[in-house]
């Protein structure tokens, strides 16, 4: 399969979601934890991960894995790892980000600046140097320490991939591109079924959405910082990954993707935030309330991100807008609604207990994500000119 280990972070909750993306990917997994994914891939991954993955936060080209206890062992596992395998004698590295959770070693700052001089004296035995120029590549440095066990790993993703390049205006409290992409697998909708988003925001339910609708690698429009990395990955490899991303949207056919928001500012930020997605044409978008829900279809889903009440101010609103999105959704006959909430009394006030509930990590805000479930639509009748045989 290949010589390289990724990890993936991702959010907390969300593990089996981007677990099957890689799979999908053709890569296989070495280890499922909270909130990442370590896997092993040829140089391909370099680039297809970070093109195709919708659910992945951003993607580690991992060094070393080790237990350290304090700062000594801290610096003698650190410079015993084979640095020279990942970064040339020019190239500029830093500990860009440390975590840690529950281990005796918590300063951060600390962590970070003995790490870099064990780097730096590791490199200078193996180069045969005493000072580094730092005028090449960057290669930055990401650690995360659960449980005193160090996870070390280089970000080959630039900026998080939930910068997709095409959100440049942002509503008020949006949801994350990665999230939305996550919550819509989570649900069995797929292209040919009517998906509407009440608080559609700046559009990110809807975009995701229709990109997943026209099969739109995430990343196709974006660059990832190990482009960069041209003495290991050759420019080709990128152009062929793009290429695949290219070769797979799928241009037949119509979606039927509705965003709906109260604020007129919201909607504007929507239409050009899915023009510059491309996804201008699969989307209709319109002011309207969610209490002037409605919709002829039958079978269709509610996917929606709705106010949670954050700032003090605001929760005294709560319990009559969720009754209001309750009896939007009892209108709505033979629908699936999937809504995710910090609102602790959200079943309560929307009239009914959901059917599942799934407990998910938005940052540091604990969410559920409510799970109505409607009736799976009737199978297609035979068609004569297909000898009887049933649609897939």
């Amino acid at each position: 399969m290949g010589n390289y280990e990724f990890v993936a972070p991702c959010h907390f909750g969300l593990e089996a979601v981007l677990k099957q993306e890689i799979v999908k990917l053709g890569y296989e997994i070495v280890r499922v934890e909270d909130g990442r994914i370590t896997f092993r891939g040829d140089e391909s991954a370099f680039a297809r991960a970070n093109i195709f993955l919708r659910t992945a936060e951003r993607v580690l080209w991992k060094i070393g894995e080790f237990t350290a206890e304090t700062f000594e062992e801290l610096f003698d596992k650190t410079a015993a790892l084979p640095w020279e395998d990942f970064v040339p004698a020019d190239g500029r590295f830093w500990v860009t980000k440390a975590t840690s959770v529950k281990s005796k070693l918590f300063s951060t700052s600390d962590i970070q600046s003995i790490m870099k001089k064990a780097i730096v004296e590791r490199l200078k035995q193996k180069y045969h140097i005493s000072w580094f120029p730092e005028t090449g590549n960057e290669y930055p440095i990401r650690v995360s320490v659960i449980k005193d066990v160090f996870l070390l790993g280089i970000d080959t993703s630039g900026e998080s991939l939930h910068k997709r390049g095409y959100r440049k205006l942002v509503g008020k409290a949006p949801i994350s591109e990665t999230l939305a992409a996550a919550l819509i697998s989570l649900t069995p909708w797929n292209e040919s079924r009517i998906l509407v988003d009440p608080f559609c925001g700046s559009g990110t339910i809807p975009i995701e959405a229709a990109m997943i609708g026209r099969n739109i690698a995430p990343g196709a429009k974006r660059a990832f910082r190990a482009e960069q990395y041209r003495e290991r990955l050759p420019e080709q490899l990128w152009k062929k990954a793009r290429e695949e991303a290219e070769d797979g949207v799928r241009r037949y056919g119509s979606l039927q993707i509705q965003g709906y928001d109260i604020d007129r500012d919201a909607i504007s930020i929507a239409r050009q935030n899915a023009a510059a997605a491309g996804v201008a044409d699969d989307i209709h978008m319109q002011v309207r309330a969610v209490k002037e829900l409605r919709h002829p279809k039958k079978y269709g889903f509610l996917i929606t991100n709705p106010p949670y009440g954050e700032r003090l101010e605001d929760r005294k609103d709560l319990p009559e807008l969720y009754r209001q999105i309750g009896e939007a959704y009892r209108g709505l006959d033979s629908w699936s609604m999937f809504l995710i909430t910090s609102y602790e009394d959200a079943e309560k006030h929307l009239g009914r207990k959901a059917d599942r509930n799934r407990k998910i990590y938005n940052g540091m805000i604990k969410t559920y994500f409510y799970q109505f479930l409607g009736p799976k639509p009737p199978k297609a009748a035979p068609r004569e000119s297909d000898g009887g045989k049933r649609d897939e």
